[in-house]
């Protein structure tokens, strides 16, 4: 199993989890306070949705792709590495009430893309010290590595 996860951060979480629930005809597969997520079969996407400030518009927060295992995580950052592309990696994370291992790399707009596992539920949103998790590889002006800049939600 492997689908796009693709993250917003909307200013009415309730109204957000009411209007995904009837356009993909299914319930959140995780709802906690200011987080809700949605794990679809068809197509394979793992929506995402982060609280964000109220009246401003939706916006997005991070892409991703999630994979079954730890394994494929490495697998995905060797590949992302041989391809020249700087990663940035973390291991037994916390983050959006899961324990995950996931690599970041940014794309040529500065959007963050996480590729990751979940490896067990945890009961916070908030990141643990030292993770990337609520931010994701970006570029700036002085540094096109992988240095990571704040862009709200995590998965």
């Amino acid at each position: 199993m492997s689908r796009v996860q693709l993250a917003l951060r909307v200013p009415d979480l309730a109204a957000s989890v009411a209007f995904y629930t009837k356009l993909f005809g299914t319930e959140p597969a995780k709802l906690r306070d200011g987080y809700a997520n949605f794990a679809i079969d068809r197509p394979p996407l793992k929506l995402v949705l982060v609280e964000g400030t109220e009246n401003e518009d939706t916006r997005l927060d991070h892409l991703g792709v999630e994979v079954d295992t730890t394994e494929a995580v490495h697998a995905a950052t060797a590949r992302l590495a041989e391809a020249g592309l700087p990663t940035k990696e973390e291991n037994d994370t916390t983050c959006c009430y899961a324990l995950q291992d996931k690599v970041w790399v940014h794309g040529p707009g500065r959007e963050p893309w996480e590729v990751y596992v979940v490896k067990a539920d945890a009961d916070t949103l908030t990141r643990q010290q030292g993770s990337t998790c609520c931010a994701g590889p970006a570029a700036t002006a002085d540094n096109e590595a992988s240095e990571p800049v704040a862009v709200g939600g995590c998965c």
